[in-house]
């Protein structure tokens, strides 16, 4: 039988690592304790959270009340500022404040936009070493590939039949995608929700980090999960929200909107892994106004306004800090100061990023590694969710 989520006092290593993968190998175990430690100094470079060394991710760590997070992220490009500030700082930060936290690579959602299979393997590997360059530490986590732990599917089609067609069509990511493929929408993209609920159940998730737009997603995983309990018993624990810090990062060239990857325009987004030359340029082309001065007012001057933000974010510094140190700039250099800030911040992790992007072996021993132990906790769930429906 799957025991309970972990209790919320302090496990000993082997209860975090919930039975390590059988015979991972001396070997393997060396080579991922190896990269731990150089990624701890690269952390710790960057001001980001992160263990003094490997040998501390055997020891105690801290519990705050949380039991069990699971958190995942596409592999659709390189992150760009806003995912760093928002999700992955907050991603590191949560390794080390809960004993079992489960990152995962969903490169099954990813699908439900046309991709080529060269450039999704290839992402893949990406978005794993951006993750470990900036502090993500897989002796601290589960970090593995979705697909290569098929109860997410399984649970997937279970958790399908129990959710009715109108409380998907509801979902405005729906809507507003769906006018965008020339199809007018596929499958996948329609039930997307509800394999992203079994993504969350299937480990029995407590929290959930989330931005604000995923908060209708996740409340039809709470409904799911009671709904599941009410008619098989209790045996889900409905996950709630962890919602990630505001780091609302616009566009460069529109900051009416968000940063996005997908922007059309290639000066909007800055990427984690931008050439500081790249960097410098974007942010001379950024929109601002014809004040001069430095303020920070996002109702009446978005593009300034959005440029202090991401100051401050990059300077671990208050707005009010940073406009207080800014006085006599006028935008022009100003942009220069946001950019060298930026660019300190980043190095750490561009470097370690193209370091890493040199060890394919190490990058796929790390997700294999992980999702073997992600699916020494998926299986006995799974197990257990099909007696309780009658297919075991």
């Amino acid at each position: 039988m799957f025991q309970a989520p972990l209790e919320t006092s302090t496990p000993d290593a082997e209860t975090f690592k919930e039975r390590p993968a059988r015979e991972v190998g001396t070997e393997l175990r060396a080579l991922i304790t190896a990269h731990a430690r150089h990624h701890v100094t690269v952390a710790q470079s960057s001001n980001m959270a992160a263990p003094s060394s490997a040998l501390r991710t055997l020891q105690h760590v801290q519990n705050k009340g949380l039991k069990r997070i699971f958190s995942g992220i596409q592999p659709t490009g390189i992150p760009h500022l806003g995912n760093y500030f928002g999700v992955i700082t907050s991603w590191v930060k949560l390794q080390e404040e809960c004993s079992s936290v489960l990152y995962s690579i969903v490169d099954l959602h990813s699908l439900t936009i046309p991709r080529e299979p060269a450039v999704l393997r290839e992402s893949i590997l990406d978005i794993t070493a951006v993750l470990l360059a900036c502090g993500v530490n897989p002796q601290r986590c589960f970090l593995f590939q979705q697909s290569q732990v098929p109860e997410h599917t399984q649970l997937s089609w279970i958790l399908g039949c129990l959710i009715g067609i109108p409380h998907l069509q509801h979902f405005p990511q729906w809507k507003l995608k769906k006018a965008s493929q020339t199809s007018g929408g596929t499958v996948g993209l329609f039930t997307y929700p509800v394999l992203q609920a079994a993504d969350i159940l299937l480990y029995k998730s407590t929290h959930v980090p989330v931005g604000e737009d995923q908060i209708l997603h996740l409340e039809l995983t709470q409904d799911t999960a009671r709904h599941f309990n009410k008619k098989y018993g209790e045996f889900f624990p409905v996950p709630k929200v962890l919602l990630t810090p505001a780091k609302k990062v616009k566009s460069l060239r529109d900051p009416t909107s968000k940063m996005s990857k997908s922007d059309s325009h290639k000066l909007a987004t800055i990427g984690i892994t931008d050439s500081p030359e790249e960097i410098k340029l974007k942010f001379r082309k950024a929109v601002t106004d014809f004040t001069s001065e430095v303020t920070y007012d996002p109702e009446h001057r978005l593009g300034v306004s959005n440029l202090v933000a991401i100051h401050s974010a990059a300077a671990g510094l208050s707005t009010e800090e940073v406009v207080q140190q800014s006085i006599g700039l006028d935008t022009a250099h100003y942009k220069a100061v946001v950019a060298e800030a930026v660019i300190e911040k980043l190095a750490p992790v561009r470097n370690e990023f193209k370091r890493l992007k040199e060890e394919k072996s190490y990058l796929e021993e790390v997700l294999s590694s992980g999702a073997e132990k992600a699916r020494e906790l998926a299986t006995p769930v799974y197990w257990e969710i099909k007696r309780l429906v009658g297919l075991n």
